[in-house]
């Protein structure tokens, strides 16, 4: 596995727990129905699993280890949500049985992993024949926003060389077509999809979040003992955030590739 670049910060959490199936897996939603059987894999805090769980007959939520599957899991009781088992799983290699799985879903997962190929051929193996495979990954060099500003530039150069060095790719978006043919998919069908930050609220949120994720999580500390940044070159990114929330002009749009692979 590679080192998960984010952690789990509040402010990381924050991020996660707005995500919704509406709003992270609109493309997958018209395939799913009461009596299948989903595999989530990094299903993180939970919230798409939740939703997705509501659709189909049984979820299966995986993560990397105990700790992060507690969120979930935590989620789900407080949402009274039974129908969803847990799994400390290594997407690389699943102890799971082949063809087990109706879909298998991944939100931002394969940008993370060591092994992206070998992950889709994990994914592919354990889903029914006709199944269908469903994964979402966000492409940072496909990030735009407005007003133009130096330390949104230099956060962008900054998050992907911290994302590289683990071990991932932060531009895994425009590559899940190529991961997956790569993986043995024939049947593929690819999409793309948006988030967009505008409106003051969202301006907020979006850019409160990257200003406290770039001083007080995981990517700060790794930017910092890697040598790549210094508190001080961090904390002037943190300002440039904030300087954007509060620009009225202020636009950012969040790129995100998308493919339904059937087995």
């Amino acid at each position: 596995m590679s080192t998960y670049t984010h952690g789990h910060h509040e402010s990381v959490l924050r991020s996660h727990r707005w995500r919704t199936a509406e709003n992270s897996a609109a493309y997958l939603l018209p395939r799913l129905s009461p009596e299948q059987q989903l595999l989530d894999v990094g299903a993180g805090p939970g919230t798409i699993t939740l939703d997705l769980a509501g659709r189909v007959a049984r979820v299966t939520a995986t993560e990397i280890g105990e700790t992060e599957l507690e969120l979930s899991r935590r989620a789900a009781e407080a949402g009274g949500v039974t129908n969803i088992d847990f799994r400390v799983e290594d997407v690389h290699a699943l102890s799971i049985e082949d063809a087990a799985y109706d879909v298998v879903h991944a939100h931002q997962v394969l940008q993370h992993v060591a092994d992206p190929v070998q992950a889709l051929r994990e994914m592919r193996r354990v889903t029914k024949p006709g199944g269908v495979v469903a994964v979402r990954d966000s492409d940072y060099a496909g990030f735009v926003w407005w007003p133009e500003s130096a330390e949104l530039t230099e956060w962008l150069r900054l998050y992907q060389l911290a994302a590289r060095a683990n071990g991932g790719e932060p531009d895994a978006g425009r590559r899940l077509v190529s991961w997956a043919r790569a993986a043995g998919f024939t049947d593929i069908q690819a999409t793309s999809s948006t988030w967009c930050f505008a409106d003051p609220e969202d301006r907020a949120w979006w850019g409160g979040m990257w200003a406290d994720r770039f001083t007080d999580s995981a990517v700060a500390r790794q930017l910092v003992d890697s040598g790549d940044a210094t508190t001080a070159d961090l904390a002037r990114v943190a300002d440039g955030w904030r300087s954007w929330t509060e620009a009225e002009d202020g636009w950012f749009s969040v790129l995100h590739g998308e493919i339904l692979a059937r087995a």
